[in-house]
């Protein structure tokens, strides 16, 4: 596997070769591919927090399963470039915390990914799982399973229109301004990396924020999408689940990593109508259940589990990994 250069932005669905983190692929069998990335020493969405810089994050490392997706689907398996993808699943566990820790230097990851199974329609395959594993060195840092889809852009043109056309929405989304938490309040020092409104807790411990989405967000809106990204939806979640732990006294600092995640996509969400992020009472010991609503539909869901590396530390015995079964 070669880190030398990055694999083509548009191989990976990105605009900005800054946020392309495969740098090579290769097929080792019928349902098994090997993908190397090169990870940012210093990014400036991931590696903004008010904990250890130095420390990796765990949707860092989804981020670079995430654009294996793509690279499996028109590398390997013949979806022209051009095609619309839909994350309907993700999930992810941190086997070896450690791997996290910035002592090693090391930026250079190697993912072995698995085709788990295909989806079909009546066109033939219209979508995937992949199961991923990536080792840093000679350790384990994660495991992670995505389900998605694909279409060609005219049957997505007629799923978009329907939705919003049901909903009294123009063609042409104008995202919705809203005022954002503080940053520190949801462990950034940046404030343009604030996704949540300022949270507001009910009588049974209920937290609930609203989504705020940026299209001119350099790395959640890389390039233009009519639609809230799957990535900016988890990012939401972790900012929620953040302060609800906070404020639950489960945790002492918003510093903690997500090394636990299993979400699932019911449909588009809107970025033109207010779409509403909400957590459930937080128990110690428990992974934190998360949704997000609009006009009082469930749009995702997910469950999230944290870890304070400040007071366990890394190298410690974490609680069970999430339960697989999300997709």
């Amino acid at each position: 596997m070669q880190f030398t250069r990055t694999l083509p932005r548009e191989l990976v669905h990105r605009a900005a070769v800054a946020e392309v983190f495969l740098t090579d692929a290769e097929r080792r069998g019928e349902d098994e591919i090997l993908l190397a990335a090169q990870l940012p020493r210093r990014h400036a969405f991931y590696h903004d927090t008010l904990g250890d810089r130095s420390r990796r994050d765990p949707m860092l490392l989804l981020e670079a399963c995430r654009q294996g997706i793509f690279v499996v689907a028109h590398r390997y398996l013949g979806v022209p470039l051009g095609h619309k993808f839909l994350l309907r699943a993700v999930e992810f566990d941190v086997p070896d915390p450690a791997a996290l820790d910035g002592d090693d230097p090391s930026t250079e990851a190697v993912i072995a990914t698995r085709i788990e199974q295909r989806f079909h329609g009546r066109a033939g395959m219209t979508g995937l799982r992949l199961g991923f594993d990536m080792t840093i060195g000679a350790r384990e840092a994660l495991m992670a399973r995505i389900d998605y889809s694909w279409m060609p852009p005219r049957a997505w043109a007629r799923l978009r229109a329907g939705q919003r056309g049901a909903f009294g929405l123009p063609e042409v989304p104008v995202a919705l301004p809203g005022p954002r938490a503080e940053p520190a309040l949801v462990g950034r020092h940046d404030p343009a990396n604030a996704v949540i409104s300022a949270p507001r807790t009910a009588q049974d411990g209920t937290r609930t924020a609203r989504l705020i989405a940026d299209t001119d967000h350099p790395t959640l809106y890389d390039h233009w999408v009519d639609h809230v990204p799957g990535m900016l939806e988890l990012e939401a979640f972790r900012q929620l689940a953040l302060t609800a732990a906070v404020d639950a006294g489960t945790l002492r600092t918003p510093t903690a990593l997500m090394v636990g995640l299993a979400a699932r996509f019911r449909c588009f969400a809107e970025m033109d109508l207010p779409l509403e992020c909400r957590t459930a009472p937080v128990l110690p010991g428990t992974d934190i259940e998360c949704g997000l609503h609009q006009r009082g539909a469930p749009a995702a869901e997910a469950r999230v589990r944290l870890a304070d590396p400040d007071t366990a530390g890394l190298s410690g015995a974490l609680a069970a990994p999430a339960a697989r079964g999300a997709g």
